[in-house]
């Protein structure tokens, strides 16, 4: 049973709950108190020792359902069709397999298939997964090589050859043996389907994953949008989880071993007191600017997303954004949900005719006193200004007084400088230009940025 207990943490892995070891031991201690009789408190006890959020119980539960619900054997119908036919329950002794004539010889899985002893068939199959490595299964073009391991497993071989023998000595015998293996089959498979929905749900997801990350943000279907916002959640806890070190090791810094022995020199170099080397760490600071005009509108929704998700490795994020003119967004999108958020900005500055050079003027007008020697400035746009003046000189004079200049351009560097293309004028004031069109190249993006202030 501990081997199932760790299957069944294994699979609540693949469905989304996050379980430590430590976590693990703790509800096989709550297991070991409550016993496996009563699935209903079996259930709760491992919501309660496992699950921490409400999302976490629905998904732990919807996984304990499906893994302790093994499916049924199916029933051949001419079974059904034999009791009509005799009330009395009586059968040939040819018939019978536990009988004599032709069923004395037939082998175990035969017998056992036309006993219909669902007890046994379920045992049988149960123990022949475990002996196929039935958790190991990862993806559904699996599925038929799984179901056949298992077949053999459990002897189909030799239940061919004695379906070979009673065709020519037993045929009535014969067919009710292959109905009862075509049965043996369905069931097969269905513990095969259940298993790949158990353990084969992570590896789906992190391919699902990994082709998002490498897909065009621009080009996401309307279809694929929350799972898309869903990545990005994701890519911002990994963030959160590099980058959130202990502040009191920030602050402490690292032992000073020559300080360290100088000022011990009275006791024979006996380290009583200790010496350290700070280094001063800039507070992380972040301006981001986004064009939200309709041929960037999509990137800078996901892009604003990951911004202020990162607020335990960022404590001071600024959002703007614009398309004609320029207006901040950081209270809508702390108060509001993504949906909302975006829904409003759009309605306010998005989709219109960009405008980079008014933007930019509205931006040193009011806010330009945001911007200190610890800021990062971050302007995610393609640089079309639709052959308006640039205001190239205040990009200039924001690079100034900032610590670092960002631009993220969301289409291909082939295309930069080309027709309404202001690129290569604004490219010269910023310390870093990068590609960032998809949403592998904005979380390397983003990252880069936030490593800089460890």
């Amino acid at each position: 049973m501990r081997e199932n207990l760790h299957r069944f943490f294994r699979a609540a892995r693949g469905a989304g709950v996050r379980l430590s070891p430590a976590e693990s031991i703790d509800a096989m201690r709550a297991v070991s108190k409550v016993g496996f009789t009563d699935r209903a408190i079996l259930r709760d006890t491992f919501l309660l020792t496992l699950a921490k959020t409400q999302d976490e119980k629905k998904a732990l539960g919807d996984c304990f359902d499906l893994f302790f619900d093994q499916p049924e054997p199916e029933q051949p119908p001419e079974a059904g069709k034999a009791d009509e036919q005799d009330p009395s329950g009586s059968n040939t002794a040819s018939d019978s397999p536990g009988g004599g004539g032709q069923a004395e010889g037939l082998g175990a899985l035969a017998q056992m298939l036309l006993a219909q002893d669902r007890n046994a068939i379920s045992a049988a199959i149960a123990s022949a997964a475990n002996a196929a490595s039935l958790s190991d299964i990862r993806y559904f073009t699996q599925r038929g090589i799984f179901s056949g391991r298992i077949l053999d497993q459990m002897g189909i071989q030799r239940l061919r050859d004695d379906l070979d023998n009673l065709t020519a000595t037993n045929p009535a015998l014969a067919e009710r043996l292959t109905n009862a293996l075509d049965g043996l089959r369905g069931t097969v498979r269905d513990t095969v389907s259940q298993a790949l929905m158990l353990y084969g749900r992570e590896e789906a997801e992190n391919l699902r994953n990994e082709i998002l990350r490498n897909a065009p943000l621009s080009r996401i279907e309307p279809r694929q949008v929350e799972q898309m916002r869903h990545l990005i959640r994701q890519i911002a806890r990994r963030l959160r989880e590099r980058y959130s070190k202990p502040r009191k090791r920030q602050r402490r810094g690292h032992l000073d071993v020559r300080r360290t022995l100088r000022r011990n020199a009275a006791w024979g170099g006996v380290p009583f007191l200790t010496a350290w080397k700070r280094r001063h760490r800039d507070k992380p600071k972040i301006v981001a600017l986004c064009d939200v005009s309709g041929s960037v509108a999509r990137v800078s929704d996901f892009f604003l997303l990951l911004i202020h998700s990162l607020h335990e490795v960022v404590d001071d994020v600024r959002s703007f954004a614009f398309s004609g003119h320029l207006i901040e967004v950081s209270g809508i999108l702390e108060s509001k949900s993504p949906e909302e958020a975006m829904a409003e900005i759009m309605s306010k500055v998005g989709f219109g005719s960009s405008d980079y050079g008014s933007s930019l003027a509205d931006f040193e007008d009011e806010w330009m006193s945001t911007i200190t020697p610890q800021t990062t400035v971050i302007v995610l746009g393609d640089a079309r200004s639709n052959n308006l003046d640039p205001r190239a000189d205040i990009l200039r004079r924001i690079a100034e007084r900032s610590k670092r200049l960002v631009w993220l351009n969301p289409e291909g560097r082939m295309a930069w400088g080309w027709g309404d293309s202001e690129m290569p004028r604004y490219s010269t004031f910023c310390s870093v230009v990068r590609q960032c069109a998809t949403a592998k190249q904005l979380e390397r993006a983003v990252s880069d940025i936030v490593a800089s202030y460890q």
